[in-house]
C-alpha cells in the first residue's frame, strides 16, 4: 500500500513538472530536430519514458532525467534520419535533380522566337553580300571545304577567299549584333 501511495505521488509530482516544463522542453527539441512537430512527439515519448522509471522508482531527479532523455531521443531520431537517407534517399529528390538535368525535349518558346529572328537575319545578311563572298562563306562553314579548295573553284587565290570570307563574316557579324 506504501508502494501505491509513494508512487502515485511520483506520477503527480512528474505530471506537475512536465506541464510546467512541457513548452520550454518542446522549443529545445524543436531547436535540436528543426522541426516542432517531431519536438511534440519527441516530448510525448519523454514523458511516457520518464514516467514508466519513475513509478519503477528508478529515478530520483524527475526535471534534470526527463530533459536527459528527451534531449537523448532527439539525437536518436537525428541518427536515424541520417541512416535512412544514406539507405534510402528520397526519390523525388533524385527525379528533381534528373529532371533539372535533363535537357528540354525542345526550345522554350521565347528562344525558338530569338532563333527564328536570328536566322531571319542571317539570311537578310547573306541577301546582301556580294555573290562571291556569299558562296565562299556558304562553302567554307557549311560544307567544310578549305580555302584553297575554294580558291581553284573559283580561279582565284586562297588570299583572295580568305578576304571573301572575311568581309562575309564581318558583315554577318553586324548585322546579328545590330
Amino acid at each position: 500500500m506504501a508502494d501505491e501511495i509513494a508512487s502515485g505521488a511520483a506520477r503527480t509530482e512528474f505530471a506537475t513538472i512536465f506541464s510546467a516544463q512541457r513548452q520550454t522542453l518542446i522549443r529545445l527539441l524543436a531547436r535540436l530536430t528543426g522541426d516542432r512537430h517531431i519536438a511534440e512527439d519527441l516530448a510525448q515519448d519523454a514523458f511516457v519514458k520518464v514516467a514508466a522509471a519513475a513509478e519503477a522508482g528508478d529515478v530520483q531527479h524527475l526535471q534534470p532525467f526527463l530533459y536527459q532523455t528527451a534531449r537523448n531521443l532527439a539525437f536518436d531520431h537525428l541518427r536515424k534520419q541520417k541512416v535512412r537517407a544514406l539507405v534510402h534517399p528520397r526519390p523525388d529528390a533524385a527525379l528533381d535533380a534528373a529532371v533539372e538535368a535533363a535537357p528540354a525535349a525542345e526550345p522554350s518558346p521565347e528562344r525558338q522566337m530569338l532563333d527564328r529572328d536570328r536566322v531571319r537575319r542571317f539570311q537578310a545578311a547573306l541577301a546582301d553580300l556580294p555573290e562571291r563572298a556569299r558562296q565562299v562563306l556558304v562553302l567554307h562553314r557549311l560544307h567544310g571545304l578549305p580555302l584553297a579548295e575554294i580558291g581553284r573553284r573559283f580561279g582565284v587565290s586562297e588570299r583572295t577567299i580568305a578576304k571573301d570570307l572575311a568581309q562575309a563574316l564581318k558583315h554577318c557579324l553586324s548585322v546579328d549584333t545590330a
